[in-house]
């Protein structure tokens, strides 16, 4: 499986008393899928991963399964704490159909290195292909390039996504890439950037709220086409500042509120966007909204 090009990790749209908005999930598909976007993540950290209970999980996943009729792969978020639970969310998604499996590294239990590599081989031997994610900002533990060296070399581990937003540390990746092996940005303010280097793709937050910019911006660069991926990449960068404003997935709910794609609902400990945030995300996601629209 080949991971590449402009992946939105989608947030998950809530109903006023809590309940899974299944209708408006399946307009959001929808609207990735005719702007061009290459896959789509569900449940991931975007998603309120956390939030979710298992039967959501596979609804979600049927879901997309079901619109997306095998146009563009369904990635699922299969991150815990604990590999066995990891392990039975990678084995719910597989049974709702889902194509592969993005694993976050386990959060707050702090493993080693070659807990590290033990967790994601287990992972790999279950009945999904499985793509890596690097987020230490939010989990609290970094998964190395060397340990990524070795992890890639298991036929079932197809990529990572990467979210440190280093140069030296996307490079030493790049240098691990195959035909079998890709690495993703996971951080839109540097994908470009990234993808210049060689990386393959980007999973984005911004994408859910603009996903042909993203889709353009990504089939740009990686066509060499440098001067059109600069002036998209100038115009995102408002927009992408406003969303990280706020812990994801606040701002870009907010966001899609605002384009009454979804309602800005969110399950605690998550709060709504604070009120003073608004208007600036507001004029950020007009500017978008006019600049690619003339």
């Amino acid at each position: 499986m080949q991971i590449t090009g402009s992946i939105p990790a989608l947030v998950t749209p809530f109903q006023h008393n809590g309940a899974l908005d299944l209708v408006a999930f399946d307009a959001l598909l929808e609207w990735q899928l005719a702007s061009g976007s290459s896959a789509i993540v569900v449940a991931g950290s975007t998603g309120e991963s956390g939030a979710l209970e298992p039967l959501e999980l596979t609804a979600l996943v049927a879901a997309a399964v079901r619109r997306l009729q095998g146009r563009i792969p369904v990635i699922v978020g299969v991150g815990a704490a604990a590999t066995s639970k990891a392990l039975s969310l990678l084995r719910l998604a597989h049974e709702a159909g889902a194509d592969a499996a993005l694993a976050v590294t386990p959060y707050y239990c702090r493993p080693t290195q070659a807990g590290l590599i033990a967790h994601f081989e287990a992972l790999a031997a279950g009945p999904l292909p499985v793509i890596l994610y690097n987020v230490p900002a939010r989990t609290g533990v970094d998964l190395l390039p060397a340990s990524v060296s070795m992890l890639a070399r298991h036929p079932r581990i197809v990529g990572v996504k990467e979210a440190v937003a280093e140069r030296s540390r996307w490079r030493a990746l790049i240098d691990l890439q195959s035909e079998d092996f890709c690495v993703v940005s996971g951080d839109d303010a540097t994908a470009l950037d990234a993808i210049r280097d060689g990386a393959r793709g980007l999973i984005s937050v911004a994408a859910n709220a603009v996903p042909a910019a993203f889709a353009e911006l990504i089939a740009a660069a990686r066509a060499g086409r440098w001067e059109k991926a600069n002036a998209i990449d100038a115009m995102l960068a408002p927009l992408i500042a406003a969303l990280e404003a706020a812990p994801n997935p606040i701002a870009i709910k907010a966001a899609l509120a605002h384009l009454s794609r979804i309602e800005d609902v969110l399950r605690l400990p998550l709060q709504p966007l604070d009120a003073t945030l608004r208007p600036g995300l507001h004029a950020a996601l007009a500017d978008v909204q006019g600049q690619w629209a003339a």
